[in-house]
């Protein structure tokens, strides 16, 4: 094969392996794991059949199904280890089972999503509660724990070894791979619809920040859990909740950004530039949550993304409806984000002194979290600006210096700079 010609099948293969790893990654690892109930291991002949297809690929092709393929070599794999481990009488079941899925995927390119069962393991209450979350954002979204750290406000490599002891868990404790019996579901439920939210909001910042081929693989893939929760639990309020929250947000992505690439705040974005099929699915699923009853957190939300969306109408924000609806969610989730997030609603509703009263509030009770959360800066930085306050200006060099998304920490500078030519 010529050089040019190899250069090509290279390129091919890398590319089938990266679309495989954005589309099926999750699917596939909680198919393995169903079978040994060994996330670890799943994920370790995964990442090898991944590196057998980059050598092979390229000299015999990409199959035809290229996430079969991959999924019949890990199991191989899988089988592999088994044996060489020596374990017999822990190990015999689960072999023939591979066996007898191997045999299987031979004659049949489709496999089932176990995505869902991998995410209600991961909320096992034998799961310590502080990993469960990065837990499902690594297993069934690919997250690695050095992106993930930060926001759990903890070291990478402590968070890599509370992974590593919770899937340690997951196959000593032999946890099974099933969506949980009606009475299982509420402890576990509100950890999934998290990590599932978790995941949609690390896949859009990601992908704000210039990465368009991982947020494929995280965002959109939340997109499909959120999704695949309302098939499952089609009247259930949060988790109706969560996907109108998701589907909201999509619904204006195009428009948080202008054709240069610059970032447009929600108070700003052209109505015209939101999804209406995605807002029409946002609000269908409202309607349906509204009827269920009881709202928590999730569905409260949705409200107010709801509020938000309604612009679309009536060319104005009801700030007020909105910072009611945020002082509803606090009294059942007082969360710092839902926190600074009435604090931005009181500083449209209330002005600038009521949404500083709030902040100030926040700090007063962990000021050490203040200090390194960024929209907290951001609001505060708003705040002070309105009020005239020289101390916008250094604010907003804070928030600045706090985001990873090129386009805010531009956008955030352009109104320090603003402030400053005030102040002038």
């Amino acid at each position: 094969m010529g050089s040019s010609n190899h250069r090509a099948a290279v390129d091919d293969a890398e590319r089938a392996a990266a679309t495989a790893a954005s589309e099926s990654y999750g699917r596939l690892v909680a198919l393995l794991a169903s079978s040994t109930r060994d996330v670890a291991a799943a994920e370790d002949a995964l990442a090898d059949a991944f590196e057998a297809a980059l050598r092979t690929w390229p000299d015999q092709g990409v199959p035809t199904a290229p996430d079969a393929w991959l999924l019949t070599t890990a199991r191989r794999k899988l089988i592999d280890a088994g044996r060489r481990a020596q374990t017999a009488d822990r190990a015999e079941p689960s072999l023939a089972l591979l066996l007898e899925e191997l045999a299987s995927a031979d004659r049949d390119s489709r496999f089932p999503d176990k995505r869902l069962e991998l995410l209600f393991v991961c909320a096992h209450p034998a799961i310590d509660v502080r990993i469960r979350t990065p837990l499902m954002l690594q297993t069934v979204l690919g997250l690695d724990a050095k992106r993930m750290a930060g926001a759990f406000l903890v070291a990478p490599a402590t968070l890599s070894q509370r992974l590593v002891r919770a899937k340690h868990k997951i196959r000593d404790a032999g946890i099974r791979f099933r969506i949980p019996e009606p009475d299982e579901l509420p402890e576990r439920l509100d950890a999934v619809l998290e990590a599932i939210y978790g995941g949609y909001t690390a896949g859009r910042s990601t992908a704000a920040a210039g990465d368009d081929h991982r947020r494929g693989q995280v965002a959109t893939e939340a997109v499909r859990l959120a999704r695949l929760m309302v098939e499952l639990l089609p009247d259930h309020p949060e988790a109706l909740g969560l996907l109108a929250v998701i589907l909201y947000t999509e619904a204006r992505r195009d428009a948080g950004r202008d054709p240069e690439g610059r970032f447009i705040p929600l108070t700003e974005q052209d109505t015209g530039r939101w999804s209406a099929d995605l807002r029409a699915e946002g609000d269908a699923a409202v309607r349906r949550a509204a009827a269920a009853g009881y709202l928590g957190p999730f569905g409260i939300e949705a409200n107010i993304q709801a509020a938000h969306m309604a612009r679309a109408e009536t060319g104005a924000t009801d700030w007020r409806t909105i910072r009611g609806l945020y002082d509803t969610l606090l009294l059942i989730s007082p969360t710092i984000g839902a926190r600074v997030a009435a604090a931005a609603a009181a500083l449209e509703a209330d002005g600038p002194a009521a949404a500083l009263d709030r902040l100030n509030g926040i700090e007063a009770d962990d000021a050490a979290v203040t200090a390194r959360y960024q929209p907290w800066w951001a609001v505060r930085a708003h705040a002070l600006q309105r009020l005239g306050d020289p101390e916008a200006l250094a604010a907003f060099d804070r928030a600045a210096g706090m985001t990873d998304d090129p386009a805010i920490r531009a956008w955030l500078l352009e109104r320090a700079a603003t402030s400053s030519a005030d102040r002038a």
